[in-house]
């Protein structure tokens, strides 16, 4: 389905109970990350206007680019494909991914041209659906009724498979919305559950994934993942004396 038509029915999903309780955890996320990135220049990059991500960043310039015009849309909106983005190469010091890559005909494309925008050094937000979840079940099990539940749902491997092969390093992921994908929540208050089995499982498996990385270049020190990290003692190190030979 064209970008421009799938839009408006996107943006419906996102007034339904379970979109709002979905991008209002997204929001959390990034609040809880943009304000350690730093620059000039941000993008987000996805289907609805409203659904802005960046209101915690410290960057001044901060740019939506959307599929088609929509009503509410702020002077600092641009309309074009997700898959071709009208920025020079290496500008952007942060772009956010909001759900580009779950409905796009080449998400592999899309998530290049982000990389292309990055300057060295900038960072990329991505929020995608996860298939290991139960939202990624009930996707398997009935007949799609809406875009959500026939869109990609990238698996985390597959998707750190080609931040590599664009030399991005991933720092940072985070899952959220462990419950089952139902609005009603005297059925949600029935079934938690299952709630609590998704958050003890030792992978992601909330119904969002962020994923945040850095856009690598020659001579930097890449900063390990979190969970690659390990806690080292700072100890001085005496300076060499000077010897007859020096």
């Amino acid at each position: 389905m064209p970008q421009h038509e799938l839009a408006p029915l996107l943006s419906e999903w996102f007034d339904s109970p379970l979109g709002m309780e979905l991008v209002q955890h997204e929001r959390e996320l990034a609040e809880d990350v943009l304000p350690t990135l730093f620059g000039y220049h941000l993008l987000q990059v996805g289907y609805d206007c409203r659904q802005t991500l960046f209101d915690a960043s410290p960057v001044s310039r901060k740019v939506m680019l959307i599929p088609s015009m929509q009503l509410g849309a702020g002077p600092f909106t641009v309309l074009a494909e997700h898959d071709e983005l009208p920025v020079l190469s290496n500008e952007i010091d942060v772009v956010i991914l909001h759900h580009a890559l779950d409905f796009a005909a080449s998400p592999h494309q899309v998530l290049r041209e982000a990389s292309r925008v990055l300057r060295p050094g900038g960072h990329l937000l991505s929020f995608s659906f996860n298939p290991a979840s139960y939202w990624g079940l009930r996707r398997l099990m009935r007949k799609p009724s809406s875009p959500v539940w026939s869109s990609h749902f990238i698996r985390l491997g597959r998707l750190h498979d080609w931040l590599s092969l664009l030399e991005m390093t991933e720092l940072k992921t985070r899952s959220v919305c462990h419950h089952l994908p139902m609005g009603n929540p005297k059925w949600r208050r029935r079934l938690r559950c299952f709630e609590t089995l998704s958050r003890r499982v030792p992978i992601h498996s909330g119904a969002a994934m962020m994923v945040l990385a850095r856009k690598d270049v020659a001579g930097m020190t890449p900063i390990r993942p979190e969970w690659k990290r390990r806690r080292l003692l700072s100890m001085p190190v005496p300076e060499p004396k000077p010897t007859a030979r020096g």
